[in-house]
């Protein structure tokens, strides 16, 4: 592969943070520019409090990105991920407060997050979806809706409700223009992994950024979850990710869903049918039917109870992909 090649990653959570580990270390090798468009509805725990406080979005998401994206030595990156103990500070991450100065004494957000990935000498981007203090809503099967990202899988738990639709509050924010520019440049787009309804999905609520998409000649790669997530995807199948995604989106086309076929032991199952998980089902012939090349391959890292997407794994994959499609 000798053309350098433009990479957009969407998503938030831990999952494109796996994704961005994967791939910085290619970024100036294979990868010209590596993009991570990241969500910013997030209203729990410490980035709730603090979007309370100073009527900010997220900063949760795009922190655990600058890092996974950082070079700088692994003890400033624990240093940035510590949460304090003591009273005041409780559970807040030095990361996020660090954002939080950025953004009052540099004036805006933008600004906040190009200069902390100037501070963590990170390989690619970090672009915030949108700029805007804007809030994920969600309705339900029985017509209640709910305003607050962590609110969401609460209720549909508690209440045992399927989420029916999606929407943001306040309504129509606008995208941030670069996130716009970098898709149009784009020769790879990689959605996921992550929660499809709390960190994916609201992503492509925003005006224009499906719209960009579509038009894109990019090769569009949706990266499978490992398992199900109570109160969004409870007993889903690979194909009803896939079906919930395009509905939702408004994206018209997917060209590969990348899925893990790596098996767990039988102690590991025990546990994640504890936390009322479970893995997720490759329903290969119902995932072609809508049009889709399906890659299945050994993609997680199994260890103790840690079972998530393994960077290198997912880079070796990757790989042969973008080679395979740039010759």
């Amino acid at each position: 592969m000798k053309k350098k090649i433009n990479v957009v990653c969407i998503g938030g959570g831990t999952g494109l943070s796996q994704l961005l580990s994967a791939l910085k270390d290619d970024v100036y090798k294979s990868i010209k520019n590596l993009s991570a468009l990241v969500t910013t509805f997030d209203s729990g725990g410490s980035t709730g409090i603090l979007r309370k406080i100073y009527e900010i979005p997220a900063i949760g998401d795009i922190r655990n990105c600058l890092l996974a994206l950082s070079d700088i030595e692994n003890y400033v990156k624990k240093a940035f991920q510590y949460r304090f103990k003591g009273k005041g500070l409780k559970n807040h991450p030095l990361g996020n407060l660090f954002l939080v100065a950025l953004m009052e004494t540099q004036g805006n957000f933008e600004k906040a997050v190009k200069i902390a990935s100037k501070i963590l000498k990170i390989k690619g981007e970090v672009i915030p979806i949108t700029t805007e203090n804007i809030h994920l809503g969600a309705i339900f099967e029985n017509g209640k809706k709910i305003i607050g990202e962590d609110k969401i899988p609460e209720y549909a738990l508690q209440r045992k409700v399927k989420i029916k639709n999606l929407f943001l509050y306040p309504k129509k924010p606008k995208p941030t223009p670069l996130a716009l520019k970098r898709i149009r440049e784009a020769n790879f787009i990689l959605i996921g992994p992550g929660s499809l309804y709390t960190s994916i999905l609201p992503n492509f609520l925003i005006e224009k950024i499906s719209e960009e998409i579509n038009k894109s000649k990019a090769i569009k790669i949706f990266i499978l979850n490992l398992l199900t997530q109570p109160g969004e995807t409870d007993f889903f199948k690979a194909s009803d990710h896939l079906k919930e995604f395009l509905r939702i989106s408004g994206i018209k086309k997917i060209d590969v869903v990348l899925a893990s076929k790596t098996k767990p032991k039988k102690k590991f199952l025990k546990k994640i049918k504890e936390e009322n998980k479970e893995i997720v089902e490759i329903d290969k012939k119902n995932l072609e039917k809508l049009g889709v090349k399906v890659i299945e391959k050994d993609l997680a890292l199994v260890k103790d109870t840690y079972f998530k997407h393994s960077p290198k794994k997912l880079k070796k994959v990757l790989s042969s992909i973008f080679k395979k499609f740039m010759l």
